[in-house]
């Protein structure tokens, strides 16, 4: 009954969605349940329209190859950087690209492996674990956005903390 509800109701289409407090300050999470490449037709649109909110307060979070492997960058803002589910933020975001973003780095596939086979299996167990440490900080710089610093000191803090890590999770011993 509510999926059939959802799709008559195409507002917030194929999401999860939740909405409380933190520490006393409001926060809507919601979780594109479409593919990957529709993740702006079922969530950050229509959300960020329906809740008038300036999209300065809209966070969105997502993998990038194109950083190691539990690696994180918090930026206010930026291009799709060729990643679809960005392309379709951005597009229904009437392509304004100044929302920010934490991205997660997943590492780039390894020799000449297609990247979208990358993409869709699973982690190893070193990566995984790297994955989950990463989940982790960003939990805590998310605490610090919401919270404390807000996102120019927080991304300031955190990202230079985060410089460097590549190269301690590189050598560190398997």
């Amino acid at each position: 009954m509510i999926d059939a509800f959802a799709k008559n109701h195409k507002r917030f289409q194929w999401t999860l969605f939740g909405k409380g407090m933190v520490d006393g300050v409001p926060v809507l999470l919601a979780k594109p349940q479409t593919y990957m490449n529709l993740s702006g037709e079922s969530a950050s649109g229509p959300l960020a329209a329906y809740y008038k909110l300036p999209l300065n307060r809209v966070l969105m979070l997502h993998d990038d190859m194109d950083l190691p492997c539990g690696v994180l960058r918090l930026n206010a803002l930026g291009n799709h950087g060729r990643h679809n589910g960005l392309k379709s933020v951005i597009y229904h975001f009437r392509q304004n690209r100044e929302f920010p973003r934490l991205r997660i780095g997943i590492g780039r596939p390894p020799g000449q492996m297609d990247p979208k086979a990358f993409l869709l299996q699973k982690f190893s167990a070193k990566a995984r674990e790297r994955i989950d440490d990463a989940l982790q900080e960003g939990v805590e710089a998310l605490k610090q956005v919401v919270l404390t610093k807000g996102l120019t000191e927080s991304s300031r803090c955190f990202n230079r903390d985060q410089k460097y890590k590549h190269i301690r999770v590189q050598t560190m011993p398997v």
